[in-house]
């Protein structure tokens, strides 16, 4: 037979197969696989041109929620208009598949933190996944609006350079990739106002999104992926980022958090599994960036556009800098004894953005052209023994998975530490289900992965 690197992934995977069986199985480990087209995709993202959309909505002054919302110069409806018609420009010719639609919805009150009821927009931009039988829909945040220290104050000159000028600039290069790289599932890149407020244009979308049945596999919200330079510690770092997840999952049923205390998996909701997706899909894709799995929600004392989305029960994360600098965020620009202040351009690092921008290709695409995930996977407890059984479904909808893959970790790990490729739909192992949590994916021909579905414990 011919040597193909396909032959050579084959007898990879042959290997730790039968290594399973082998006194070798506590090391053996499948090695990545990368997909040429993730791969070219990546390498089209410039930073550069993310460097052009942060400077252009620097030109608006400022982009408040009670700004300006007529002007076409000034606010956030210029803003708005200036993300709208830049998203349409990337889809000229393309309109039979990708859509932008401005979404208006009424927002405040005289008790609110806005003080007045007022309208404000999202701008939704929807690239139709290319196949019909697919109804799969991933979903891509990043709010516009922006604010100084003072929550109201809707005239003073806010860049908002990082928050959230960063997450904007990336959603809006991912628009414009996507636009000449068609996956077969749908995604929706939304550009949310109403953050700074009370999350308002994510609460919008996520009731709607539950409202209309969509059929919403993963939500990653990027809000401040721009900063490397803390402040108060000094520390300069553009290897790291955040990935923010829920534990229990805010809905939670009763007879769902009965098998979650059965089975001791409160590190284990969907939401955790799609941080660690993230995880390994950007560290597979992109270089010197190691991405840290933050096990909580949101950080102390401020919330994100995920949350809204979690709290509908769709699988939700946050994508956040590492280093956050406070002489930054949400600070009036100028000199003050002298030290720097304010969201300007100069405390983005765009060559972070750039990495961070892959890293949600690299995951977006590599879900999309996966499989749907496998079905009823269980492990049996039935019996007293050193040796684990794992079974499962083939996904009723879509295409067959080429196979699978199990995944193995001690039980005070945090990320699975070995991928077993398996291909039929159950696999015993020489480990004590009591000392072990496994989960299984979906598999691709081209060995894309769909998102573990985490193995309970079946008498």
């Amino acid at each position: 037979m011919k040597k193909t690197p396909k032959t050579d992934r084959l007898a990879a995977l042959f290997f730790v197969v039968a290594s399973i069986f082998s006194t070798q199985f506590l090391t053996a480990q499948v090695v990545s696989n990368s997909d040429p087209i993730i791969e070219n995709a990546i390498r089209s993202i410039s930073s550069d041109s993310m460097r052009v959309y942060i400077s252009d909505l620097l030109g608006f002054h400022t982009r408040h929620n009670l700004s300006n919302k007529s002007s076409d110069t000034k606010g956030i409806g210029a803003a708005a208009k200036y993300i709208e018609k830049r998203v349409r420009g990337f889809a000229k010719g393309k309109e039979s598949y990708i859509n932008t639609e401005v979404i208006e919805y009424r927002a405040g009150g005289r008790e609110s933190r806005l003080g007045r009821e007022i309208t404000l927009s999202n701008v939704i931009t929807t690239i139709q996944g290319s196949s019909a039988q697919d109804s799969r829909v991933i979903a891509l945040l990043a709010h516009y609006d922006n604010r100084v220290d003072d929550n109201n104050d809707s005239t003073t000159y806010a860049p908002g350079a990082n928050d959230n000028g960063s997450g904007v600039a990336a959603l809006m290069e991912i628009a414009r990739v996507l636009s000449c790289v068609r996956v077969p599932v749908t995604i929706k890149i939304m550009f949310l106002s109403g953050e700074e407020h009370g999350l308002l244009g994510a609460t919008h979308m996520a009731e709607m999104a539950k409202k209309e049945g969509w059929n919403l596999i993963a939500v990653l919200n990027n809000d401040m992926i721009g900063n490397t330079h803390s402040s108060d510690t000094d520390i300069k770092n553009n290897t790291l980022l955040r990935v923010f997840s829920e534990n229990i999952p805010f809905t939670e049923s009763e007879q769902e958090s009965k098998e979650r205390v059965f089975n001791s998996s409160e590190n284990d909701s969907p939401s955790r599994q799609l941080a660690r997706y993230i995880k390994e899909c950007g560290e597979r894709y992109v270089h010197n960036l190691k991405i840290k799995l933050i096990y909580r929600n949101d950080r102390f004392g401020r919330g994100g556009d995920h949350t809204p989305f979690s709290r509908q029960g769709f699988t939700a994360v946050r994508l956040c800098e590492y280093y956050e600098n406070y002489d930054r965020t949400h600070q009036k620009v100028g000199i003050r004894d002298g030290k720097s202040y304010g969201d300007i351009i100069e405390g983005v690092d765009f060559e972070y953005v750039r990495k961070n921008c892959a890293v949600n290709m690299a995951t977006i695409m590599n879900l999309a052209l996966a499989p749907m995930p496998p079905e009823k996977v269980k492990t049996d407890i039935s019996t007293l023994s050193n040796k684990t059984t794992i079974s499962w479904r083939a996904p009723e909808k879509g295409e067959r998975p080429f196979g699978y893959y199990l995944l193995i970790r001690e039980t005070d790990r945090s990320e699975w530490e070995r991928k077993i490729f398996v291909t039929g739909e159950s696999v015993e192992v020489p480990l004590s289900k009591d000392n072990y949590f496994f989960a299984v994916q979906s598999v691709s021909k081209n060995w894309n992965e769909s998102l573990a579905q985490f193995s309970s414990g079946r008498r």
